[in-house]
């Protein structure tokens, strides 16, 4: 069995392989044939919990563990860690064991990249973040190396944490212009960018109520019902798609509470499938939501046990 730390589990998941392979496992699970339970949400304490995420394919399945100590910053350590436990779904033999967070950062970005690719009318060269977290520079990444995206707006609550952020990826990605932006000035001069992704926490919402129709806005940080970051009227203007629908009406706080009718929300496995009716974009592009799912991390899997062959 192969023993991969977190440097070695990302170069085992380059985007350009790992995006394709989403895009297979969205429609296979869309079709029944991956089976990923909801994960199953295990309390530890009051700040902790234990995540457990199967999934199951013909070829290859894994079991995802994650615990999230909220209070570990005082110990010094990550508050998310975790593995991925990859096995032949035949034999059951041991293929791998990754880093689990790192399988996360990826592959929720790199769900990112998909729905750019399938949602947006062009590649994007402009992309504005809200958030400077793992996740954010996970985004930032995969936007620069899947589509060489090269104009960045970072905002944050904390001016001086966009700017050391700012910092960093450029520091990462000499060539691309990064500038911070403070969060008040969202709502009153928004950028003219191709996309914007929010990857938060937050429990109101961080998105503006106005976008151009050719944004392509993207929430990927809320994962509670108690947390939002879509406004309640965009997600009333525009087709909405979500990456696993089953679980977005357990998990999607901007959804659930906006009361979203849950007969016009479509999954991205659908859509790439050709079922259902051609997104409208009359009044926008659409947004796409996202919560994460065991498939994806299967299909990131998938990818490192083809590169460990090569």
């Amino acid at each position: 069995m192969h023993i991969l730390d977190a440097q070695q589990t990302a170069q085992a998941l380059p985007y350009d392989r790992l995006v394709p392979a989403l895009a297979q496992a969205a429609q296979e699970f869309a079709d029944g044939r991956i089976t990923a339970p909801e994960r199953q949400v295990v309390p530890i304490d009051a700040a902790s919990v234990l995540l457990g995420m199967p999934a199951v394919s013909a070829d290859l399945s894994i079991t995802k563990l994650i615990t999230v100590h909220a209070d570990n910053a005082r110990h010094g350590l990550p508050v998310i860690q975790g593995e991925v436990i990859v096995f032949d779904t035949r034999t059951g033999r041991r293929i791998a064991l990754l880093h689990g967070p790192t399988v996360t950062a990826r592959r929720t970005a790199a769900m990112t990249l998909l729905g750019i690719r399938t949602l947006a009318p062009a590649k994007p060269k402009s992309a504005l973040l809200i958030g400077v977290g793992v996740q954010a520079a996970a985004h930032a990444d995969a936007l620069v190396e899947f589509f060489g995206v090269s104009q960045f707006w970072i905002v944050a609550r904390d001016v001086a944490r966009a700017q050391a952020f700012c910092s960093e990826l450029s520091i990462r990605h000499p060539g691309i212009v990064a500038s911070p932006l403070a969060a008040e000035i969202m709502q009153q001069d928004l950028p003219a960018t191709d996309v914007l992704i929010a990857l938060t926490t937050s429990r109101t919402p961080v998105i503006p109520v106005k976008l151009a129709p050719h944004t392509l806005a993207i929430g990927v940080g809320a994962f509670k019902p108690d947390m939002v970051e879509f406004p309640a009227q965009l997600l009333a203007e525009r087709a909405i798609v979500v990456d696993d629908l089953g679980g977005a009406r357990h998990e999607a706080g901007d959804l659930i509470q906006a009361g979203v009718d849950w007969s016009r929300v479509r999954a991205i496995g659908d859509i790439l499938a050709g079922r259902g009716e051609p997104l409208s974009a009359d009044r926008g592009l659409p947004v796409f939501k996202t919560v994460g799912q065991a498939s994806w991390d299967l299909a990131a899997a998938r990818v490192v046990r083809d590169v460990l062959r090569d």
